[in-house]
């Protein structure tokens, strides 16, 4: 069989990845030179401790289970089984932390409740002032930077695999094909569309009513800290966001401490990684509501700076990269991804969100094993 994919971000590139593995015929379209969107200006992290429990859990951890075997096959991903630590500040939050640890699908996470040395003894970068923190044992990381590229490199290897960067598809012709905008027909056995972020053009004309939108984000990275930052670490905000920590303590939470006024206007948390080079991948925000501005502002970068600097306990090291990105997710947000039938034998994947660069394995799989491959 040969199946064309459209798109090669982390999505598209796993999707290719399983069909090669299955003993198919890929050939792999990107209208950039190489993939230059949400996949590649994320934190890197497989991240399984918020997730919803039920399906979205079960995704995560399935795609874990899968970046760990693939990333011993492509040492270049740079997987990490680092885990991660999400630090509280007092008792409210703590309450917060304590809750999730009695989920029935804590220990599938990996959640224990720390105090502030036994995190320490952890992460001992973490030096700043905090009572406790939660620890999620299945988190990893990779390099989002270079994972594209490194799992193209192993798929060439194959022999079964074409890639055609800086070509645009602007049409499918008929069953299972698509023109590109050199004016080249591809035609193959099965099309799959994951566009990422891209909604207008040949996806809007095939699916109208896409039920995804855009979430643009503003991101940071330091020169290297100089030490080794041992796991992924986030700050409380975070209880806020993902939808693992919902609880009558976190109602609590938000009835009696209010987020700071730059990260409740931007919709922020703190998540950070250490990169392979020693730096620090900082972020995020979240705006929902296009059109996006075209520019950074600078008042989530100081607020950021100002949380790790209180965690860590010393001065953030030089940013040296800052940045904003979008990425498409589904506007039902409990869904983990649209998967939509466009056309006899071409499908749309995508709207994943968040969890573009955690989920994609497992979401690609799901996609082979539905569509019998």
């Amino acid at each position: 069989m040969r199946v064309i994919v459209v798109g090669a971000g982390v999505l598209g590139t796993m999707h290719a990845w399983h069909a090669v593995e299955r003993g198919h015929e890929v050939l792999h379209i990107e209208r950039e030179a190489e993939a230059r969107g949400a996949s590649v200006r994320n934190f890197g992290q497989i991240w399984v401790s918020g997730r919803a429990g039920g399906a979205e859990l079960d995704t995560a951890l399935r795609a874990r289970e899968l970046w760990e075997g693939i990333g011993a096959r492509v040492p270049e991903l740079g997987f990490r089984a680092i885990g991660s630590l999400t630090v509280v500040k007092n008792a409210a939050e703590r309450a917060v932390a304590e809750a999730a640890t009695r989920r029935p699908d804590a220990a599938a996470r990996g959640y224990e409740l720390l105090s502030a040395d036994e995190a320490r003894e952890i992460n001992p970068a973490l030096r700043g002032e905090f009572a406790g923190a939660l620890w999620c044992e299945r988190d990893g990381a990779v390099e989002p930077r270079s994972a594209q590229r490194a799992l193209k490199a192993a798929l060439l290897e194959s022999g079964r695999y074409t890639y055609l960067g800086g070509r645009e598809v602007r049409e499918v012709v008929g069953e299972r094909a698509v023109r590109d905008d050199h004016g080249d027909t591809h035609h193959g056995d099965a099309v799959i569309l994951c566009t990422g972020a891209w909604l207008g053009g040949l996806v809007r004309e095939l699916i109208p009513d896409l039920p995804v939108r855009r979430v643009r984000l503003q991101m940071m990275q330091t020169d290297p800290l100089g030490e080794p930052l041992t796991t992924s670490v986030a700050d409380a905000d975070s209880f806020r966001y993902y939808p693992a920590y919902r609880s009558d303590a976190l109602d609590a939470l938000n009835a009696g401490q209010a987020q700071a006024p730059t990260a409740a206007a931007h919709k922020m948390q703190l998540l950070m990684v250490q990169r392979a080079d020693g730096g620090l991948t900082i972020g995020d925000t979240h705006e929902y509501e296009a059109p996006f501005a075209f520019d950074t502002v600078e008042e989530p970068y100081e607020h950021l700076t100002g949380v790790v600097e209180s965690i860590l306990g010393r001065p953030l090291p030089r940013i040296r990269h800052r940045w904003a990105g979008v990425y498409a997710q589904c506007t039902d947000t409990t869904r983990v991804v649209h998967r939509q039938r466009a056309r006899d034998g071409v499908w749309l994947v995508t709207g994943p969100g968040g969890r573009g660069m955690t989920c994609s394995p497992a979401i690609a799989e799901t996609t082979a094993n539905d569509l019998g491959w």
